[in-house]
């Protein structure tokens, strides 16, 4: 079984971690193709003890073959759908939840890395955050314009942590640039570094 303590109110938890090539965002839905059998695994047994797994941008490494060495901070995910089309290859959307910090790390013997996590700090800086009005507009504009369908919900146009995570999702940023964007905890700092790049871009 896969232990998670997030849900019981608990300040740590131990999870399996999925390193990947992309940042998971709190509320994001990512798709994943699922074919190597550790993943696979990790995956049969989220669902079945409904239990989330980690999502972490690779620091060192590749998605596939040897464990990679995942970022010190990532997102929990949980499996909101999951079918197999093709025999071996397990598709599943993954949503984002509570974002945490990796406190030591340990490879099974399938190769999964195995993290001991405990959750980031709950965001601030969310009162009259600098380009809020901006930001807000603009992301409806553009989830209108990818398709509502792609976006999980409750959607949350007045939050300025839900703005800030779906325009750093969406946005063509560096994957080092989006992690960094994953790391703060000033809802306000993410979206004024965001509304500087768009108005950059000519976007605002």
């Amino acid at each position: 079984m896969i232990l998670s303590l997030f849900t019981a109110g608990r300040a740590s938890a131990r999870v399996p971690i999925f390193p990947l090539q992309t940042v998971l965002f709190p509320g994001g839905l990512l798709p994943l193709r699922i074919f190597e059998v550790r993943y696979m695994d990790m995956a049969k047994a989220c669902l079945r003890d409904k239990s989330p797994f980690g999502v972490c941008l690779i620091r060192e490494g590749e998605e596939v073959g040897t464990p990679a060495v995942p970022e010190g901070i990532g997102c929990l995910a949980t499996i909101a759908e999951c079918d197999m089309e093709e025999i071996g290859i397990l598709k599943v959307v993954a949503k984002g939840g509570e974002r945490f910090r990796i406190l030591s790390t340990d490879v099974a013997r399938d190769g999964l890395v195995m993290a001991q996590t405990e959750p980031l700090a709950p965001e601030t800086g969310k009162d009259d955050a600098p380009g809020f009005a901006d930001c807000r507009e603009l992301l409806a504009k553009m989830i209108v314009g990818i398709g509502r369908e792609r976006f999980a919900e409750p959607f949350a146009f007045d939050d300025p942590s839900w703005v800030g995570f779906r325009l750093a999702e969406i946005l063509p940023l560096r994957k080092d640039v989006k992690q960094k964007l994953l790391e703060v905890t000033d809802a306000g700092l993410r979206l004024a570094v965001l509304h500087k790049f768009l108005k950059q871009q000519r976007l605002l």
